[in-house]
């Protein structure tokens, strides 16, 4: 193991997770205790004076100090601080997460969860302000997330805590400019509704996927934080009254955290909204163009099966569609039949005879209707036999007298007709080369015939 990737002889770097203004995390491993730490490694600018190197040195510990005190599930453990290679080294708990920053990549969460996020960050933060202590950095980046769903507040690395001097240089505003509350963009003291703003302004970004002042640089950010009011977002729906709350410009209008977890719990406790209901449909050999349908408590499946339904004709107008309901279907005038006969063919359907008033029991195999009526739009097949050269409609009716009239006088109809049709070709061609010789004579020039006198 090399030297340069031990820290204090007892904590070993193996890979950088994360880097950020104050420094650099990685994930490292504890010889001592056996166990995943992350370690902060404090990055310091180039160019600092031995004064300003000592705030830094200073502000580092009072990070370690500040999340030491602090035993809440919401907030990073913070096990060591290690000063090494001439610069502070913090020694955290491993929390294997995604920031807030990382899922909004993705796109805007849904309301029920950001009001669980708003809920654990609101608890994390009113323990540090019982402890006197603020965060002033409350922003997407610094909120982990689980896949458990644990949300956990990091990076205290300009915490201010009540009763440590201020190390703040003169004329330097620390934080993120998107997220940074009014009264500290004008240069006052923070105070602990500035870290409830920042939250609010957090909720907004995971909403709306940015910060109500996010600009295309810090001091257009900074202008808008001292001159304009917040948008209104246009996903905050149930959370507006909560974001208007937290959103206020002036700290004493801000909601209190007190104020603040009743809506969050109230929304956070929605039912989840109803999912769309799909009928699902499932093919299954179309040739018999039949279908079954299977329901359940969510949807209505269609699924088709060419073994339900046999092949269906034309229809005469006015009549009711009917066919053979199949051996496994008995009427009500009939017995169950035997299950294991075997199907009838569907080309032995024969035409439905008119029910008279009161239908006396037949047998079932008699029973096979199609859709034709007799006397339909269909003639009646020769005797001479089927697809295969036998007899396939046994049951066909006679013709009647009335049918045969019909077809003769259609028969003399057509005749007539062609008859005519004909006659009418014929007088046009012959008017039609009357005129064409007629056109020709006048073309032709006059021939004078003369004769010798004697």
């Amino acid at each position: 193991m090399t030297q340069d990737r031990l820290l204090g002889g007892r904590y070993r770097l193996d890979a950088v997770v994360g880097r950020g203004g104050m420094g650099t995390v990685w994930r490292a491993y504890d010889l001592t205790l056996d166990r995943e730490v992350a370690v902060k490694e404090v990055v310091l600018p180039p160019g600092l004076s031995a004064a300003e190197r000592g705030v830094l040195y200073e502000r580092t510990f009072r990070e370690a100090r500040a999340s030491a005190r602090l035993n809440h599930p919401g907030v990073v453990t913070v096990h060591d601080v290690v000063e090494a290679r001439d610069r502070p080294w913090i020694v955290m708990e491993l929390v294997r997460a995604r920031s807030l920053q990382d899922l909004l990549e993705l796109g805007p969460l849904e309301h029920r969860r950001v009001a669980e996020i708003g809920l654990q960050m609101l608890a994390a933060l009113r323990a540090a302000h019982e402890k006197g202590i603020l965060h002033r950095d409350v922003k997407p980046s610094n909120v982990l997330i689980t896949d458990s769903g644990r949300v956990v507040l990091t990076d205290f690395g300009i915490a201010q805590v009540e009763g440590d001097a201020t190390l703040t240089q003169t004329g330097l505003v620390m934080g993120s400019p998107a997220y940074i509350p009014p009264e500290r963009a004008a240069g006052e003291r923070a105070v602990p509704a500035s870290d409830l703003w920042a939250l609010g302004a957090t909720l907004y970004a995971a909403l709306e996927g940015h910060s109500p002042y996010e600009r295309s640089d810090a001091m257009s950010s900074l202008q808008a934080a001292l001159t304009e009011p917040v948008p209104r977002g246009r996903n905050a729906g149930p959370l507006a009254p909560v974001l208007d709350g937290l959103l206020a410009r002036e700290p004493r209008h801000r909601m209190s955290p007190d104020e603040a977890r009743p809506l969050l719990t109230r929304v956070a406790s929605m039912p989840p909204p109803p999912s769309t209901v799909v009928e699902d449909t499932v093919l299954d050999d179309l040739s018999g163009f039949s279908a079954k349908t299977v329901t359940d408590d969510r949807s209505a499946s269609t699924v088709l099966d060419s073994a339900e339904l046999e092949p269906v004709t034309r229809r005469e107008p006015g009549r009711a569609l009917s066919r053979d309901p199949g051996p496994s279907r008995p009427t009500s005038h009939d017995q169950p039949p035997d299950r294991r006969a075997p199907r009838p063919d569907p080309r032995s359907w024969t035409p439905e005879p008119t029910p008279p008033p009161t239908p006396p029991p037949v047998p079932h195999e008699q029973e096979a209707r199609t859709l034709l009526e007799p006397n339909a739009w269909e003639p009646r097949p020769s005797n001479q036999g089927g697809w295969d050269g036998s007899s396939s409609y046994p049951h066909w009716p006679d013709r009647t007298p009335s049918y045969d009239r019909e077809r003769r006088r259609t028969m003399i109809v057509v005749t007539i007709a062609v008859i005519v049709a004909v006659a009418a070709v014929l007088a046009g061609a012959f008017i039609v080369r009357q005129r064409v010789n007629h056109d020709e004579g006048m073309a032709r020039p006059n021939t004078v015939i003369t004769t010798p006198l004697a």
